[in-house]
């Protein structure tokens, strides 16, 4: 009887077992600044791609595919399947980077239905609490902070070259080129859940092309012919498209690329080759027209027999991948979820003839409050509404030169009320601010910087800015953390000038870190500039609380405060000698026992 009971479960977990590794893999490459354009597939004749292009010949490619102009917002709409500006994420700083708490993501959804679900690279969603991948969804995690390595919420002194990276929630230095560690550490993660059979969705993003431009010497050798900033932007894609050569590979060596699928798409329009070769398009990253939000996208999956090139001409965006992805895995949404986007499973089978026309939306708001129709793109099929005011019929004009608005009045006014119906029902959400949370379990020590003050004034997002804080000086501070208080109590606030990893004195200088290959410095290769501060002044609230002196010994000065539950607006600033103020560029909150 005992063994007949011991067989018995055996059978059943090993049934939830089969049942789990049949699910699909997904492996989805996300690139940073890197255009439809920036492919040689796509016709440019100076990159070299001949991985991509090999993947595009094996894939069904999206041929009208849209994003959002800038990172964050594509980032926020492609792990929720909601407009970027529904999830609080319209900008890359100024706190409007920070994904809402309440947004339930695509690793969350499949997290829940037993994938393994692992990050490496790039977020861009916020990095404290509870904004972390680890918080969205994400069961293991690699990655650097903010938008970039070297970036202000990145481990200090970071380069493209070797850094410390957010292992698990846990530093790790690890040598080497980034965008090689980031593919590195997603094969090394997919090998150990391929073992464990286990799903898996492996989101790799990488930081490249975005700037500074840097590269190993020999991806810049390859592109002698070229001048300098596309010599090591183009150097950086072919690092890129080497390591998703290597990826596949791996995955047909473990024994799973039938069952996987495996998507390469980037996050916005080029940032540095749109002048060398745009696909006959205008605009570029930030760019309103279809330059700065038409991207490569292809899904290749052997098992649903998408191996051989087919390209889709429909209109689809980047809020459609969400619950693509969820029925391709046979997964539920949260039942909390309604998304905007749809799934297209229907247009990657090649199955149109019941597809109907949609509107759909991209806008670069890059504010710290949105504002109606600001480089907005209108969308449905072969038109644009540009800005609410011009009009282009893509199939006679892709460059969008020829602005037809007064000869279609009827095709403007039907754009713009989808605009403004869209408008109304995402402005509520605009007065929401994204909350750091303080005071709970998951993170007792949050510390925030810079890269998150809400401010109308440009904040020191990544560390040359640091390293150079005097051009951030100011008579009159106006930054401040938005922040929610869970647990009451006595909180101590430490306020430090160079990142706590830095160890530096507040007043001290700090030497510039070695350069690298390529036309740009490393954020770190800039000297720190020495500030004569004399002390430091808390607000809550627009009331200061208060004031500590500081000395030129001192590496950090603190302040302990009670602060009340609740949602509170926390601003620290320095003043320095000549009475003038800047911004702490970072604070730890820690909460007294």
């Amino acid at each position: 009887m005992k063994k007949t009971i011991v067989n018995l479960l055996f059978g059943l977990i090993t049934a939830a077992v089969a049942t789990s590794a049949e699910k699909p893999n997904i492996v989805l490459v996300i690139t940073d600044d890197q255009g439809y354009g920036d492919l040689a597939c796509h016709g440019n004749p100076h990159v070299k791609t001949p991985n991509i292009d090999k993947l595009s010949s094996e894939s069904v490619n999206l041929e009208d595919f849209h994003v959002f102009p800038t990172c964050s917002p594509t980032r926020a709409a492609l792990m929720t399947g909601h407009w970027a500006n529904r999830t609080g994420v319209w900008h890359t700083i100024n706190g409007r980077s920070l994904i809402r708490k309440n947004e339930v993501t695509l690793a969350t959804m499949l997290h829940n239905a037993g994938y393994e679900t692992g990050i490496f690279g790039k977020w861009h969603l916020g990095d404290a609490y509870p904004f972390r991948p680890e918080d969205k969804g994400f069961s293991h995690t690699f990655s650097h902070g903010a938008g970039g390595v070297g970036q202000t919420p990145d481990a200090w002194n970071n380069d493209y070259f070797t850094g410390h990276y957010r292992n698990n929630g846990e530093l790790t230095k690890v040598d080497g080129f980034c965008t090689d560690v980031f593919f590195d550490q997603g094969r090394q993660w997919i090998k150990q859940c391929v073992e464990e059979k286990k799903p898996f969705f492996a989101y790799i993003a990488s930081n490249a092309p975005h700037l500074p431009l840097l590269a190993p010497q020999k991806y810049l050798d390859l592109y002698k012919d070229q001048p300098g900033d596309l010599a090591a932007f183009y150097g950086m894609i072919t690092n890129i498209d080497d390591n998703i050569g290597e990826t596949r590979k791996f995955l047909k060596e473990l024994g799973v690329e039938n069952n996987t699928i495996f998507i390469y798409m980037t996050d916005n329009g080029s940032a540095h080759g749109s002048e060398a070769y745009n696909a006959g398009m205008q605009g570029k990253k930030d760019s309103e027209y279809d330059g700065g939000h038409r991207v490569p996208f292809m899904i290749y999956y052997p098992d649903a027999e998408m191996t051989s090139k087919r390209e889709v001409e429909t209109l689809t965006h980047v809020v459609d991948i969400a619950p693509t992805l969820l029925e391709l895995c046979d997964v539920e949404k949260d039942p909390s979820v309604e998304f905007d986007g749809v799934s297209i499973v229907p247009l990657l089978e090649g199955d149109t003839k019941d597809w109907k026309d949609r509107f759909v939306i991209s806008d670069s708001q890059r504010v710290v409050d949105p504002i109606k129709w600001k480089k907005s793109s209108v969308m449905v099929q072969d038109w644009r509404l540009i800005n609410g005011k011009e009009l282009y019929y893509l199939p006679d004009d892709p460059a969008q030169k020829n602005d037809l608005a007064s000869k279609h009045p009827e095709k403007v006014e039907l754009l713009r009320s989808y605009y403004d119906s869209w408008w109304d029902d995402l402005e509520p959400g605009y007065a929401v601010t994204a909350e750091f949370i303080i005071g709970n379990e998951k993170s007792e020590v949050v510390t925030l910087n810079g890269h998150d003050w809400i401010s109308q004034k440009l904040p020191p997002w990544n560390q040359s800015h640091i390293r150079g804080l005097k051009k951030f000086i100011s008579e009159d501070f106006d930054g401040y953390w938005a922040v929610e208080v869970e647990t009451p109590g006595k909180y101590n606030l430490a306020f430090f000038r160079w990142d706590p990893q830095a160890n530096a004195a507040i007043t001290a200088s700090l030497p510039a870190q070695p350069d690298r290959p390529g036309v740009d410095k490393p954020y770190c290769a800039y000297p720190g500039q020495a500030l004569d501060i004399k002390e430091v002044v808390l607000e809550v609230d627009g009331k200061e609380i208060g004031r500590q002196a500081v000395t030129d010994k001192d590496v950090s000065v603190s302040i302990d405060t009670d602060l009340a539950q609740g949602k509170q607006k926390i601003s620290a600033y320095f003043i320095l000698a000549d009475g003038k103020q800047v911004g702490v560029p970072y604070c730890t909150f820690t909460l007294q026992k």
